[in-house]
């Protein structure tokens, strides 16, 4: 086995350790799909999920890349690939099969675009919205050989095509968005990561049952703020409300007013 698969398996076996992960296709995808060839040349800008500061890569060795560390894409912006474990995690949670349609709504540079791709195989679907216009083509040519991927340059708020098995948001907003609710097919599921202006908030799992839906917290996340999310005050107190209020117990309702849950 060379380093680098070897480095590989080592960072599926953690990844599957610490999060306990229970899909063995999500594993297989890991194993499989090569994180570096979603990023630009090495060497790589890296931190840990608690550092503050990136450290600089040695060298242009792919096998730095197989860890659970954040990549940076932008620095200066603070903007960085998904944490493994924690999206890893949530594809699990979401419980994402073969034969799924899932939308991406912030794919970044598409690799979880392709482990999903994996996930779903040829007869499901994944498709990729990217608002970043240089990151979507980006993602649209590392994701050349994933047939069953589109990759639109759009804003998921506004258009998502048609309706999903799995709605995975990859930004920070400040409440569902009422076109994610009603494009979940039956039985759907909804990760959004719900945050305040410091980008600090958590992520909650809704879930499309009978004429209504199904909330609760799943985990604390710090996240880049999405397209269009609120910047206000009151912005910040609706997110909040939503925290604590899914945090309590699965909060059930039918629709969303003014961003927070209603039963008309």
């Amino acid at each position: 086995m060379s380093d680098l698969a070897a480095a590989r398996a080592r960072y599926v076996e953690l990844i599957s350790k610490r999060e306990r992960i229970s899909s063995t296709r999500l594993l297989e995808a890991l194993g499989t799909v090569p994180r570096e060839n979603f990023l630009a040349k090495g060497p790589w800008r890296i931190k840990t999920e608690a550092a503050r500061n990136y450290r600089l890569t040695p060298d242009a060795d792919p096998v730095h890349l197989q860890d659970n560390v954040l990549v940076a894409i932008d620095a200066r912006r603070k903007l960085d690939t998904g944490l493994p474990s924690l999206w890893a995690h949530f594809i699990d949670l979401l419980d994402v099969g073969e034969k799924d349609r899932v939308v991406q709504i912030g794919c970044g540079l598409g690799y979880f675009s392709a482990v999903l791709s994996k996930i779903v195989g040829p007869k499901g679907r994944v498709q990729a919205i990217e608002c970043d216009e240089r990151l979507a083509a980006r993602a649209a040519t590392y994701l050349g050989a994933y047939r069953n991927v589109a990759v639109v340059h759009g804003d998921g708020c506004e258009d998502i095509g048609e309706p999903a098995d799995v709605i995975i948001v990859h930004a920070g907003f400040s409440q569902p968005h009422p076109l994610w609710l009603r494009s979940l097919r039956p039985r759907g599921r909804l990760l959004v990561p719900l945050t305040q202006r410091d980008r600090e908030g958590a992520a909650l799992k809704i879930t499309r049952k009978g004429r209504g839906f199904e909330a609760e917290a799943v985990q604390q996340i710090r996240i880049f703020p999405g397209q269009g999310r609120g910047l206000t005050a009151l912005d910040d107190r609706v997110a909040d409300w939503w925290q604590r209020a899914s945090a309590l117990a699965p909060l059930r309702f039918r629709g969303i007013a003014q961003g927070l849950p209603s039963d008309g």
